[in-house]
């Protein structure tokens, strides 16, 4: 009992109800909870990457499963090599993590740099960068401005869409190899 001699139980008032009764259809509705999940897609068990094609593709065993246009870093040409070139690095490296809350549209980490990557900024005397990402477009407006009209924008990585990168967010696991050729 409160103070005013009722009980405990929630109050709801009509539009309380109305909200109840909405989520609870909505939780007894498969189709609705449907619509929110991503679509069963094939694995890729490599990414191929030709910088001078601007080409991403998805494979497995070999095959093509899928191709995107891609951007790249404002400084396309050659490998990276310190932070801040604006290049997309070239090389073998491996999908190892993702970020579904980046400053882009999705985002998958590539392992740059590697051991090669680091020896060789080590002998240049210069930092070679990182945070390297497949990604999609920017969500902050003003780099969304920046971005257009550009045909590469990033600052090293690699730009799509933002249904392709839903698409190869859903096919590509942690893990995958990675080939970024010139």
């Amino acid at each position: 009992m409160n103070e005013h001699g009722k009980g405990m139980a929630p109050r709801f008032g009509r539009r309380g109800l109305l909200g109840l009764a909405a989520g609870a259809a909505c939780l007894g509705t498969p189709a609705i909870a449907r619509a929110f999940a991503l679509p069963v897609a094939p694995r890729a068990d490599h990414i191929v990457v030709s910088k001078s094609k601007r080409v991403l593709e998805l494979r497995a065993k070999g095959e093509i499963l899928k191709r995107y246009r891609i951007a790249l870093g404002f400084t396309p040409e050659g490998h990276k090599t310190a932070s801040g070139d604006g290049r997309t690095p070239e090389g073998l490296y491996w999908i190892d993590r993702r970020n579904p809350r980046s400053e882009y549209f999705l985002s998958i980490g590539i392992s740059y740099p590697n051991a090669e990557d680091e020896a060789r900024a080590r002998s240049l005397g210069v930092r070679p960068g990182g945070d390297i990402f497949i990604h999609g477009q920017p969500v902050r407006p003003r780099e969304i401005r920046a971005a257009q009209g550009k045909k590469d924008w990033t600052a090293g990585c690699i730009a799509v869409a933002n249904d392709e990168i839903e698409e190869i967010w859903a096919m590509t696991p942690l893990a995958t190899p990675i080939t970024i050729l010139a």
